[in-house]
Order: C-alpha cells, then structure tokens, then sequence
C-alpha cells in the first residue's frame, strides 16, 4: 500500500502543500499570505488561525478529503537541539513551539498546522529534520566567549536531502562522503557533512557566517557593541534592523534574486558590486570548511532558491579553485524531504524518534 501523505511547509508570507501517493508527488501548492493581513499579528503563533482556515479552505475547495490522509506531516520548527530524524509531533513538541520557548520562526507553525489537521481525524502528525538538527563536533560550539557557544539552526532538512540525493545519483551511501552542502536562499548556511553528521554549519538564522538576501551574518563586535548602545533602536528593533533588513536589504533595499539580477543586467555597479561581496563571504565560508577537513571533500553542493540565480552562481565560481567537484542543485527539496523522511518511518527503515 502507497500512502496518501500532506506535507506542510510555512515561510513568513506564504505556505507550501504538497500531497505525494508514496514517493509520487501528486499536487503541489504554494499559498501566498497578504503582507498586509501577516503584519497584523504581534506574534507567529497568532497568525495559526489565519493560516488553518486558508489551508482548510483551500483543501475544501479542492475536494482533498483530511480521512483521505494517511499520513501528515510538517516543517520543523525551533525546538530543542535534536537529532536528525523523522519525530512524531507530541504536546511537549507543541507547547515549546506555541511560547516560542526556542525562538519564533514560521517554520514554528509547520507542527502545529500538521499536527491539528491530523488530530481532526485521529491521526498523528510528524516532523523531519527540523531546523535545530545539532550533530556538531564538540570544538564547532566554541564561540571564543565562554558564557556564548555557537549553536546550530540552518536549513537543515534541505541540507540533508541534498546530501543524499548526490549520494544516491553515484551509488553510494550518504554516511560513506564527506561533503560540504550551502544553502542559498533569504538566509545562508554552509556545512560540512561528515559521514552522515553535520558536524559544523553557521548559525543561519541570527549568528554567523555570510550575510543573506536578508540576514547580516557575522558582524565587527565592537561596532555592533555601539550600534547596541546608540540608542536608535530598542533590543526588538535592533534585531528586526539585523534580520530580515539586514544583508542585501540593507545594501540594496531589495532581497530578491531576480531584481538584483536585473539591474546587474543594466550594468548597476552597486548590485555587482554587493553581490559579489555575498559570493566572496559564501566562498570564505566554504574554504574555512574545506580546510578544516583537511581538503578531503568528495563535493561541494550548492542549492536553494538562489542556487538558480547565474551571477551569484558565476561569483561564487570565480572564488573556487578549478579542481573543485561542484554540483548546483537549485530550489528546495523540502517538500518531497518532509514526504520521504515519514514515508521511511510507514515503511519501517527508520525508527520515528519521540521529542
């Protein structure tokens, strides 16, 4: 028997579904949430109702009957640091994503959308790697502050999708490689997958490593020291300053791939300019890697949304050596991850692990 899966994916002004008939991908929609509508709610949790009712209705008008389901499943949120795996939503799950215990992100409501859809027909719902996977080396969580370690939040499921698409295409197993994976989208993590475990990877979200279409990355400390003390912005504004108008937003005004293209495309030197120093941080961050595992990188993948974007593709080029084996993998393969990671659990090659 096939299952019928729902996978649910939220991002900060829309929300991905996909219906997938085992590893057949079935239908696929992204629903774009009004800006106007989302900046009415003071936090992520308070737009859950808003964004039920647009995928319920959605699915009412599309006939896709919830007892249809077999299986359900979304994007994981900020939770506690976890292993990698395939966990079953449970309330402890839930109540840490509802008060944001972790941090607030719409990936947040993945779980918790999942998991109400499911329940509304006596069923459970999961999550795949969700965006805390922690399998970082012991010496990757020195920061150089003893009262600050670096933590691990990125595009973990997309990271681990990839790794093992690339495997699966030469024949071998993901925990035989050594690779190093950068996602490129609105924000920008770059790791190193060694023999199964990411074992070291830039805070994506408010940490380190390159700046993003939208992200700041790594900062001069003490310029941020006095920008903190300036008295311009309070802690929340200061941390809305640096992320989501921080990176190529603060440059540029834009975070989109495509107008940046375009006015690269009408010789702007600024959005050249800019986005060359984006490729140029995004190769540091591959190099500091490659060096740490001693050159000893089967691949270097680049993926993500801007993975189809030719300048960055061609900046971040000129920074490699020729020598390097380096695959493009644009876009996401977080819908069919979220299938697949649940449809090994129904399958029985994987244990569902409990949060």
């Amino acid at each position: 028997m096939k299952p019928r899966i729902l996978a649910i994916n939220p991002g900060s002004t829309s929300t991905k579904l996909a219906i997938f008939l085992g590893t057949e991908l079935i239908f696929e929609k992204t629903l774009i949430h009004d800006v106007s509508e989302i900046k009415h709610f003071n936090t992520i949790y308070d737009q859950l109702e808003f964004r039920l009712e647009t995928v319920t209705n959605f699915l009412k008008e599309k006939s896709i009957n919830l007892d249809n389901i077999d299986l359900f499943v979304g994007r994981g949120g900020l939770i506690s640091p976890v292993e990698s795996g395939t966990y079953l939503v449970n309330d402890k799950m839930i109540s840490d994503l509802k008060e944001a215990k972790y941090g607030s992100h719409a990936c947040n409501l993945g779980a918790i959308i999942a998991c109400d859809l499911a329940r509304s027909v006596n069923k459970e719902a999961y999550v795949v790697d969700p965006v805390v996977v922690d399998e970082l080396h012991d010496v990757a969580r020195v920061s150089g502050l003893k009262e600050i370690d670096r933590i691990s939040v990125f595009h973990a499921l997309n990271h681990k999708a990839v790794a093992k698409r690339y495997a699966n295409e030469i024949n071998k197993k993901y925990e035989e490689l050594s690779l190093i994976v950068s996602h490129l989208g609105g924000g920008i993590s770059v790791g190193w997958h060694k023999f199964g475990r990411i074992v070291d990877v830039n805070n994506a979200l408010g940490g380190d490593g390159p700046f993003s279409p939208e992200r700041c990355g790594d900062l001069p400390i003490f310029s941020l020291i006095d920008l903190c003390y300036s008295n311009k912005y309070s802690k929340d504004e200061l941390k809305k300053h640096l992320i989501p108008k921080g990176g190529l937003v603060s440059y540029l005004n834009t975070r989109s791939g495509i107008e940046i293209s375009r006015r690269i495309n009408e010789g702007d030197k600024e959005a050249i300019f800019y986005f060359k120093a984006m490729a140029y941080q995004i190769a540091k961050e591959i190099g500091s890697l490659y060096f740490v595992a001693k050159g000893k990188i089967d691949v270097i993948i680049l993926t993500g949304g801007l993975a189809y974007n030719n300048h960055l593709i061609s900046f971040i080029k000129e920074y490699l050596p020729d020598f390097i084996n380096l695959v493009i993998y644009p876009g996401e393969d977080e819908m069919s991850a979220l299938a697949f990671g649940v449809l090994r659990v129904f399958e029985g090659k994987e244990e569902v692990k409990t949060y």
